[in-house]
């Protein structure tokens, strides 16, 4: 019989306590707790930290869960006990408010976070700040691009309508890979398209629900016109990142809004596609708009009750450096948050689609700064799932009541 999840997550939660000990003689030793990123690029960072400290410090890793519910989760309760294991965080650019909020992070000093935003990428510099301060500097980042079969597009479509259109007209090997699952990728797929309509969910207070009728009911037009074309996967409804993956690789698709990561996997697993795949920005909403794709990655922020803060935060300097955003581009895939290594021929190497990336990152909007951004991405994705079943005027008005209903509720668990 499958373990439960809250059993799981307490026998995690158990064997990452037995972890906290006292610190041994000699250098304090700073734990880092993030998830396991499976090239070593995270331990080879560490351990090149730790001996440019020249013995101030030692930086161990802490894995969390690869589940991104049970990171939070796991975190929230022991950050709430007051946890002093914890001194650094790999924080997922949504958890920013809330940890922020709650008081479970530092906030940067002024002059080392003005030290590591220097030569930042707006887009991940925006994803650790919270009430014009940081609380995570921006180490890795990701954002969805549009991948084509460059042997069966003809003219790249620039607005969401001429996508849907050439691929209906192209037939059998035209369709477009979405995430249409009720899950965070729906939330993501929707904050993108309305933002991209000039709408937001959230006002600039983060207090107040926006979602203004227009751009909203553009946005779930959109939604809904893809899910109903044919030209749509008969398998949307339970779509995520790697259904889409896979569907692309597997030849069938013309097109595909996805992150990153599929253009090695193509090139390792689907070589006769990856010969044929370009890339594009994400696409508008109409000719005169500006198409704005939602952020993702990974920022390091201090444990609020780590025994050496100081020493965490120069540690998360050294974490977030050039060399390290470098070596998480060369071994893990993982893209910069620096500006300037977008020009870096071993980095442009790595992503032959930098420059498109970057423009897109500068340009990227932010899921809702909110410390109760999980419970508003539930109302989205509950709210809009399945794809096909939108109907915008009707739907205006149900989008609204929901976020407004967890916008307003208690609790962070």
């Amino acid at each position: 019989m499958p373990a439960r999840p809250h059993l799981l997550l307490a026998l995690i939660t158990l064997a990452l306590l037995g972890c906290e000990r006292p610190q041994p003689e000699g250098p304090p030793t700073l734990r880092w707790y993030v998830f396991k990123e499976q090239s070593g690029a995270f331990e080879e960072a560490a351990r090149r930290c730790t001996a440019a400290s020249q013995g101030r410090y030692q930086l161990d890793l802490a894995y969390l869960p690869t589940d991104a519910d049970l990171q939070r989760e796991l975190l929230v309760r022991r950050l709430a006990a007051g946890d002093t294991d914890i001194d650094l965080i790999g924080m997922d650019v949504i958890w920013t408010a809330e940890l922020a909020e709650a008081g479970w992070v530092l906030p940067w000093p002024e002059a080392q976070a003005r030290s590591v935003l220097t030569g930042r990428i707006a887009g991940p510099v925006a994803s650790g700040s919270y009430q014009d301060r940081l609380w995570a500097a921006p180490f890795t980042t990701n954002t969805q691009l549009l991948w084509y079969r460059t042997d069966r597009v003809a003219t790249l479509p620039l607005t969401w309508d001429a996508m849907i259109d050439q691929a209906e007209s192209i037939g059998q090997g035209g369709l477009i890979q979405a995430q249409g699952e009720r899950y965070e990728g729906l939330t993501v797929f929707f904050v993108s398209l309305l933002a991209s309509a000039g709408g937001s969910v959230l006002d600039e207070s983060g207090e107040r629900v926006s979602l203004e009728p227009v751009p909203t009911r553009k946005a779930l037009e959109v939604m809904r016109r893809l899910a109903r074309s044919p030209a749509s996967d008969s398998s949307l409804a339970s779509s995520r990142e790697d259904q889409c993956r896979l569907a692309f690789e597997s030849g069938r698709s013309a097109f595909m809004l996805n992150y990153t990561y599929v253009w090695p996997s193509a090139q390792a697993n689907a070589p006769e596609v990856a010969d044929h795949m370009g890339w594009a920005r994400w696409p508008a909403l109409a000719p005169a708009l500006k198409s704005r794709v939602t952020i993702g990655g990974i920022n390091i922020g201090v444990g609020a009750n780590s025994r050496h803060p100081e020493l965490a935060f120069e540690a998360a300097t050294c974490l977030v450096s050039e060399d390290s955003q470098r070596l998480a581009a060369r071994m893990g895939g993982l893209p910069p948050t620096l500006s300037a290594l977008y020009d870096d021929p071993e980095v442009r190497a790595i992503f032959p689609f930098a420059d498109v990336l970057r423009t897109t990152l500068a340009d990227a909007v932010q899921r809702p700064p909110t410390p109760v951004y999980s419970d508003i991405s539930i109302a989205i994705s509950r709210t809009l799932h399945p794809l096909r079943d939108i109907a915008p005027e009707r739907d205006v008005d149900r989008l609204r009541r929901a976020v407004e209903r967890a916008l307003h509720s208690e609790g962070l668990l």
